[in-house]
């Protein structure tokens, strides 16, 4: 049923949310820490096991993404607004935090791309034979 999706989206919505509280309280900061990110990571983590198990049919799998479709996004552009004014009314150390975690991001990505082997380039259309090209 889709209502199952929608319950176990709430579910983790709930505990990604009492999370990031515990987190802020735990790190001295009045504000909720990452609880959507808690709340995604959850949904992922039950909707797999479940999926896994065979106990999360099609039908509760489309009140998920339902949800994924519409809810999602939104709070996520919310959370992002907030955490931006946040950042710029907190002073200079908001802003040099996220700005050495974008330095990070870039430095580490030379670093990711020299994980796993070497892929094979793809072949341009004008390599393959005229059946090759029907199929593509």
């Amino acid at each position: 049923m889709v209502i199952y999706g929608v319950a176990a989206l709430a579910v983790c919505m709930l505990a990604g949310a009492l999370v990031g509280e515990l987190l802020g309280a735990a790190v001295g900061v009045d504000a909720n820490v990452g609880g959507v990110g808690f709340a995604m990571i959850m949904l992922i983590l039950v909707t797999h096991q479940l999926r896994r198990k065979g106990k999360f049919p099609e039908a509760s799998e489309q009140g998920v993404l339902f949800w994924s479709a519409m809810y999602i996004p939104i709070v996520i552009a919310m959370a992002s607004a907030q955490n931006v004014v946040k950042a710029v009314t907190g002073g200079p150390m908001a802003i040099l935090a996220g700005l050495g975690a974008v330095a990070a991001g870039f430095a580490l990505v030379p670093a990711l791309a020299r994980i796993g082997e070497p892929g094979e380039p793809l072949e341009t259309l004008q390599t393959l034979s005229a059946d090759e090209k029907q199929e593509a």
